[in-house]
């Protein structure tokens, strides 16, 4: 009998702890709500004044419209309102075709900050380079704009000019940029042959990206005369900005045998995925370099960081620009979106690259070249000249080499011309041609093997 009063006591206790913990949730609660709409009643009042009050009449929509923005740029630099005009740009411009400068910018410190130029673009021709500060354009400042609004000054007409100042790290002074504005027409991947290794510059992750690396890679194995002649590939990413998650993964696919490639992460645990590799590798397991630079993000950075985690590739190049968020792209009503950031993704080892970037496993800086003109470029030619090389065959009344018959001297002979060209890549790009040499390396040793 006492058990039962006991365990009745103790129940009805449970019950008042249990009241006294609910009692002030509730009130919690409540007052949350009530501070909410307490908010939405002050941002309507504020928005009848301004209606109201302000010195010259304002357009509603317009009015809303720098309402959201401001909403969803204080949140982070990558979430923004898109209108009705900016969503259908948006959406032309990842099937690889749309008008501008050719830049893919950020905004960092109030400063359109230029994560990287897209390869043939007028910013390209023009000297933009990743990293660089867009201060004034026209002569006037962007600094308190948002990022939307500071580029559609830089929108216009094709073949009108701007005139955008650039603050450069190691240039003394702003300078100013005159640009032609143009249609940009994308190709997502060009290849190449060079020496024995195939060469595969992607520019970005669009609706042609995927289709566009097993073309290119066709192509350069025919060339080589099949797979069994190639030393392996380069995948060179450097002033890639990203694009499409969908397309990274793909390309990422075509190199892999197995594994994760990447996961996301949102703010509900249960909204995470994790995308795996399908069998099947382009290149029958032959060895990969990826070229990275300050100008390769997020798409970029997301097949970095999977061929590097799963030891499929040695990255080369400088540290990454580190932007390892996921937008989500959400329709809303009048043919706008929302672009909001809603997840980190995180590489097969489980790193979040977001603010720290992915660091190369040989770090190799590019050279900058010199003007043309120059003491320093006139030295060069002159060493050159001088030191240009002699041999034994060279000589007058040299005797032959016996040792090889007539197909094995034209095979030697083409093998060497290969090597020269090659090593001329090094004045033109040096980084693409330490990614080359690599792949040669490794193809010496692999062939060596008893």
């Amino acid at each position: 009998m006492k058990k039962l009063v006991m365990a009745a006591a103790g129940g009805t206790l449970a019950g008042v702890i249990l009241t006294s913990q609910v009692g002030p949730l509730i009130a919690q609660e409540a007052s949350k709500e009530s501070s909410v709409y307490e908010q939405l009643d002050l941002f309507g009042d504020i928005f009848d004044r301004i209606r109201a009050q302000y010195v010259e009449p304002v357009e509603t929509d317009k009015l809303v419209e720098a309402a959201i923005n401001g909403m969803l740029t204080s949140l982070d630099p990558h979430s923004s309102y898109l209108s009705a005009k900016d969503f259908a740009d948006m959406q032309v411009q990842t099937k690889g075709e749309f008008g501008g400068l050719g830049i893919e910018v950020t905004q960092q410190e109030g400063f359109v900050k230029v994560i990287s130029p897209m390869d043939g673009t007028p910013a390209d021709k023009a000297g933009i380079k990743a990293g660089d500060y867009i201060t004034h354009v026209n002569g006037e400042s962007i600094l308190g704009l948002t990022l939307d609004q500071a580029v559609d000054m830089m929108r216009g007409p094709v073949g009108s000019e701007i005139i955008i100042t650039v603050v450069r790290e190691g240039t003394k002074d702003p300078f100013d940029v005159s640009i032609l504005r143009d249609t940009i027409k994308l190709t997502a991947v060009k290849g190449r042959v060079v020496g024995k290794a195939v060469v595969l510059r992607i520019t970005t992750f669009n609706d042609q990206t995927t289709s566009g690396v097993q073309e290119a890679l066709k192509k350069g194995i025919e060339e080589l005369g099949g797979i069994e002649n190639v030393e392996g590939v380069v995948i060179d990413l450097r002033n890639n900005p990203g694009g499409l998650l969908n397309e990274a993964i793909s390309v990422s696919d075509a190199f892999l045998e197995k594994g994760e490639i990447v996961s996301t992460r949102g703010r509900n645990p249960q909204d995470g995925e994790r995308f795996n590799a399908t069998p099947g590798d382009l290149i029958a397991g032959k060895p990969i370099v990826v070229l990275i630079n300050g100008g390769s993000a997020s798409a970029s950075e997301i097949v970095t960081g999977a061929l590097q985690d799963h030891h499929r590739a040695i990255v080369v190049g400088t540290k990454s620009f580190g932007k390892g968020s996921v937008q989500t792209l959400i329709p809303l009503k009048g043919d706008g979106a929302m672009r909001l950031t809603t997840a980190r993704y995180y590489t097969p080892s489980g790193r979040s690259i977001q603010a720290l970037g992915i660091s190369p496993d040989i770090v190799v800086k590019q050279p900058e070249p010199p003007t043309p003109g120059s003491a320093e470029t006139e030295a060069k030619a002159e060493e050159s000249a001088a030191m240009k090389e002699r041999s034994e065959a060279d000589l007058r009344g040299a005797i032959s080499n016996d040792s090889m018959t007539e197909d094995e001297k034209r095979v030697y002979q083409e093998e060497q011309a290969r090597a020269v060209e090659s090593a001329k890549l090094r004045d033109e790009d040096y980084q693409l041609a330490y990614a080359v040499d690599i792949l040669t390396g490794l193809s010496t040793i692999a062939h060596a093997k008893p």
